[in-house]
């Protein structure tokens, strides 16, 4: 290391048009390029005529544009903007913001997402260690150490083209270049070896989704399809929407959004989804892609945080769903089953779902509103006699749980939105991201949308109507929301699942149209790229559940060495996890519940519900009797009368929509398990 240090000082001497200061940073950062770093100093500025950079750093932890200070004082931050000898000096922070956006989209057309682009202040004679907004300062001496902590990203390849990229972008002073040592012999075989193709723009996002489709997760969150990358750097004009099929990569770009928005705002940012074990997994992802503003983004499903929002406003909130569904169980003991409902059908889950996603889940108060409201995605008619009976249903329910005092999961959003519609002074949230906005309720949205209406980057809405797993359905301008020309983008390039699996999954849904959020009707097969065909689909029939639990050990059991880490065991419902929970066990196979999965690497095999496989992907997925809920929901379509029929297929065709959801998290393998 000494050796190195002073290798460094001595070649730091030879860079005339340097300040002291700069060249004893330099010296300290050419000591990194011994370590697959590349050290780009006194670079001209794209676009200006006499302004320059002074370094740019390219290494395994990903692009850092440097500003050098050499200053006689420390620099302190005062009420949020820097000073320096008691005097501001916070404009040299916004020109190091302006030439950061400028590498940034330098990097961009090769698909480097902007969360591997950081700016760094350094500051020659001091020790420091400190941020103000996204810029960190750091000391000339904990430059080094800063820089080698940083999570990999880049590969020693991608390092070597990003720096000759940004080498174009940004030139050199005649006579500023500073000398690096040459290759090794090693290193100059290992180059000869490679392709001379390989860094064209095509061939290094190649390369780069290669790395990512057998790289941890940091790698895979640092790269992004360009059109991706200008998502998410995107100014919005007002609420906006990203939607795509299934394994397209709207949740990667949700997150890299909120980076990106957590970077450049002051205020906070809310990513917020249905399921409750999604925003653990996803708060680690940004953890890992982009530390320094995890702790800026909130992380929470729907209605846990509308639950933490009403106890801040002092609003009391008494949840208790057990006392709530006895309540609508004498609702319908009374009420409901011996009323017209049960012409249509007599299961009182089908009437549940009803009160809960259409008049509940729409804020609907009266009758006169219920009795003409459109019921998307249900799909029996209902007469008026009939919505008289559902309105009898649901007025009993009601009295019957303010009895008991509690409340449901549909009381608390609501209480939420009259309280977020109550106090619009001050909004709490800079941008709110919704991901999987098709299975909220449209009260749900609404309040999303409350908290900060129409501004300018303010609501992303994230989704995919395809992949609805619960009943009941909205349209965006019933929440009053309106995304105005390039406001709705749609993706359309599949970066996780093989052709093999996405053609299986699709001829699950082959007959299933869907009608999206925006009201827009869609074939089930829509078009889409897809950039990965190494997958495979195992199809296993066994006559006996026994036998067929056995052929799933056993392919559990040849997987590779760590290989449980990446397979996952999805069922349709809690009653089956429990069965499959013991099987496993039994067969000494570590398991790790989806509920409790939080993102981190776990040597276990997930198990969870399709639901909650929502937003995860795995390299191999095992779905045990795949086919039980779709056919039971068939078999129930055809011995049905015509009313209950559609009902029946309203359950199976919900049924086949999950199953589709479960399918599309496969990467590499999906096994299909079946009873004859």
């Amino acid at each position: 290391m000494r050796e190195q240090w002073q290798a460094a000082r001595r070649r730091a001497r030879q860079w005339e048009a340097a300040s002291d200061g700069e060249r004893r940073v330099a010296a300290q950062l050419l000591v990194l390029t011994e370590r697959g770093w590349r050290l780009l100093v006194d670079r001209r500025w794209p676009g200006t005529r006499t302004a320059n950079v002074d370094m740019l750093m390219v290494g395994p932890g990903g692009v850092f544009v440097i500003d050098v200070k050499n200053w006689r004082s420390a620099p302190r931050i005062v009420g949020g903007q820097l000073h320096a000898g008691g005097e501001p000096r916070d404009e040299h922070v916004v020109k190091l913001l302006a030439v950061t956006k400028a590498a940034e989209s330098a990097v961009a057309s090769l698909g480097m997402s902007p969360v591997a682009v950081q700016p760094l202040m350094v500051f020659a004679g001091h020790r420091v260690d400190a941020e103000i907004g996204r810029v960190r300062l750091l000391g000339e001496h904990e430059i080094g150490s800063a820089l080698l902590s940083e999570n990999r990203r880049l590969r020693t390849e991608s390092v070597r083209a990003f720096a000759d990229h940004l080498e174009r972008v940004f030139p050199d002073y005649a006579g500023s270049t500073v000398e690096q040592e040459g290759p090794t012999v090693q290193q100059q075989q290992a180059r000869q070896a490679e392709p001379d193709g390989l860094f064209d723009l095509r061939g290094l996002r190649d390369a780069a989704l290669e790395e990512a489709m057998r790289a941890p997760i940091e790698q895979w969150m640092t790269f992004l399809d360009p059109d991706q990358v200008a998502l998410v750097r995107r100014n919005w004009s007002g609420p906006a929407r990203i939607s795509g099929p299934a394994g397209t990569g709207k949740t990667v770009v949700g997150l890299h959004r909120a980076a990106h928005l957590a970077r450049r705002t002051d205020g906070r940012v809310l990513y917020v989804t249905f399921a409750n074990n999604l925003p653990r997994v996803q708060g680690t992802f940004l953890r890992a892609m982009s530390p320094a503003v995890a702790d800026r983004v909130d992380f929470s499903s729907l209605h846990s945080w509308a639950q933490d929002f009403l106890r801040e406003r002092g609003v009391s909130v008494r949840l208790h769903g057990k006392k709530a569904e006895t309540a609508f169980s004498l609702a319908w003991k009374h009420v409901g089953r011996d009323s017209r409902l049960a012409e249509i059908d007599p299961a009182a889950d089908y009437w549940r779902d009803e009160i809960a996603h259409v008049i509940k889940g729409r804020g609907i108060t009266t009758f006169e509103e219920y009795a003409t409201v459109p019921r998307r995605r249900r799909r029996a008619i209902l007469r008026r006699a009939h919505r008289q009976a559902v309105w009898a249903l649901y007025e009993r329910y009601e009295s019957l749980r303010n009895e008991r005092g509690v409340h449901d999961f549909d009381d608390v959003l609501s209480l939420a939105l009259a309280e977020a519609s109550r106090h619009t002074d001050r909004p709490r949230y800079a941008a709110v991201i919704v991901d999987e906005v098709q299975d909220l309720t449209l009260v749900g949205v609404r309040l999303l949308h409350a908290l900060v209406g129409d501004a300018p980057n303010g609501l992303l809405l994230v989704g995919d109507g395809q992949q609805a797993v619960y009943p009941g359905g909205f349209r965006l301008v019933d929440a009053g929301i309106d995304i105005r020309g390039d406001r709705g983008q749609v993706l359309r390039t599949n970066y996780r699942n093989s052709k093999q699996i996405l053609d299986a999954a699709l001829g699950v849904v082959a007959d299933d149209a869907f009608e999206d959020i925006d009201g827009l009707r869609s074939p089930s097969r829509r078009d889409v790229d897809v950039t990965y065909h190494d997958g495979e689909v195992v199809r296993v029939t066994k006559p006996t559940v026994a036998e067929h639990d056995r052929a799933l050990l056993d392919a559990l059991r040849d997987l590779p060495a760590q290989a449980l880490a990446d397979a996952a065991v999805l069922c349709p419902s809690k009653r089956a996890i429990a069965h499959y929970q013991r099987l496993l066990t039994g067969a000494q196979l570590p398991v790790c519940l989806l509920e409790h999965y939080d993102g981190n690497p776990v040597d276990a095999v997930k198990l969870g519900t399709y639901r909650k496989a929502k937003g995860l992907e795995f390299k191999r997925v095992y779905l045990p009797q795949h086919d039980v809920a779709p056919l039971n929901g068939a078999r129930a379509a055809e011995s049905g009368g015509a009313a209950g029929q559609e009902t029946a297929r309203e359950r199976a065709e919900l049924a086949r929509s999950q199953l589709f959801v479960a399918m599309t998290r496969a990467r590499d393998v999906l096994w299909l398990g079946r009873v004859a």
